[in-house]
Parts: structure tokens; sequence; C-alpha cells
């Protein structure tokens, strides 16, 4: 079996085939009609399957059948098993968000759960940094020691929220990082605070709109983690205890 082959059955099963009911569709197609032994000399499907896995088929409006001595089978076009299969995964996909929408909007107990999140990698870390910030609608603080974590999603996004009137300040001790900002309008540049040392896993902090934080370290297989939170209390007050934290040691 070709490469080529072995993606095309794995792709059927996404649409939701069996790896049989696949390997029978397409050597019918090579045949263009044909019986179980037929269809079982090219496959590794056992000929004593193939009638079953037919008749699957059959029922999912693949193939049809010859009542003849021995039964033929023949597929449909291409194009019917496209708009077949792809008609049968949209149903399939509305009946089951409908159950979870469903489902969600059912909520149990008073109980409430605060929402705090890892992401892991860096790529991951700098797509949810780019969500929390692109949110903003008052203020944003961004703020790292790597001129790297200043991707230009990151630098688009912050330029972005600033020319919409959002106070947008860039924190960091490091001349390569404020430099980026420094012709931005509406960018406010400052350094951390004096006790801050220089760690060396720290990695990026996002506050947007005192509501929404986000919090990562270097290091580690996924090079980059990083907790999020978004319209919590906990992003609330950890926002707040952070910048009480910078405002007593300023004092």
């Amino acid at each position: 079996m070709s490469g080529d082959e072995t993606a095309a059955i794995d792709a059927f099963e996404q649409l939701g085939l069996t790896s049989y009911e696949a390997k029978v569709f397409i050597a019918l197609h090579r045949l263009s009609a044909g019986t179980a032994r037929d269809v079982a000399d090219i496959t590794d499907v056992p000929r004593s399957q193939v009638y079953s896995v037919a008749e699957s088929l059959e029922d999912r409006g693949l193939l049809e059948v010859q009542q003849s001595n021995p039964i033929r089978y023949r597929p449909v076009s291409v194009e019917e098993a496209r708009e077949t299969l792809r008609s049968q995964f949209e149903r399939e996909q509305e009946r089951a968000f409908e159950y979870v929408e469903a489902v969600e909007s059912e909520p149990e107990g008073e109980e409430t759960q605060e929402n705090i999140w890892t992401v892991r990698g860096r790529d991951r870390v700098d797509d949810r940094s780019v969500d929390i910030l692109s949110q903003a609608e008052h203020r944003i603080v961004f703020g790292t020691r790597l001129p790297e974590l200043v991707t230009p999603s990151i630098e688009r996004t912050l330029a972005e929220r600033a020319a919409t009137g959002v106070s947008v300040s860039v924190v960091s001790g490091r001349d390569a990082v404020r430099e980026q900002f420094a012709a931005v309008d509406g960018v406010t540049i400052e350094r951390p605070p004096a006790h801050r040392t220089d760690d060396q896993r720290s990695g990026r902090i996002v506050i947007a709109d005192d509501d929404s934080i986000l919090l990562s370290v270097r290091g580690g297989e996924d090079g980059e983690t990083a907790i999020w939170s978004s319209g919590s209390l906990f992003a609330s007050v950890l926002i707040q205890l952070i910048e009480a934290s910078d405002e007593m040691a300023v004092e």
C-alpha cells in the first residue's frame, strides 16, 4: 500500500468511515465495479468481511448493489460521495454541538469556579498574549526582559491598541525592548521597579483592563509556559497585588 493511499484511508477515517470501509470504497473505484472476491483480491480486507462492509457503505449512500450472482458492487461518483460525506459530517457536527450547548446552558449548583489556565509552548503563549491584548479596551501593561518575546504580532497588536486610545505601557529593563517602541505613538515606555532582579527564567507579563493577566516563565521542554486568566476575580486580585508591590517598592 502506498503512502498516498494510507493517507487517504486515514482521512476517510477522520470523516467517519472505518478502515475497511475506506479500503473497500477505494478498491471499488479502482475496479469501477466488482464482486466481493474482486475486492478481496486487491485489498487486505477478507472476502468474508467485504459483504458486511459493502452493506455498511450502501447504508451510507456510498455504493450501489447489483443483485446478480455473484453480487456486484459499484461505488457512487467521487462528487456524490464527497457531498454525501460532507452532509453527514455537518449533521453529526450539528448534533454534537447542539448537545454541548444544551449542557453548557444548564449550570449545576451555585458553586463558582475561577478560570485559571495553563498554556505551554512559545507559539501558544504568543497567541494567547495577542488574544488578551486585542480584547483590551482601556489599558495594557506588557513587560518582558527578552526582545525575542516581543514578536511581530505582539508589537503590531500593542501599536494597534494604542492607536485606538487604549493606554499602553511597555515595561522592560532592556534597551533593545524599549527601543522597539520608542517611535510608536501612544505607547509609554517604563523601566521595572528597582527591587526587581533580572530573573533568568522570567518570560513576559500581560495585563489588560485590570481583569485579564498572563504570566510566563522560560525553560523546560516546552520552552515557555504561562498561566492566564481573564474576567475572573483571580486575575483582578493578582493584578492588584503585583501593582501594589511595585508601588510600595518605589515609595
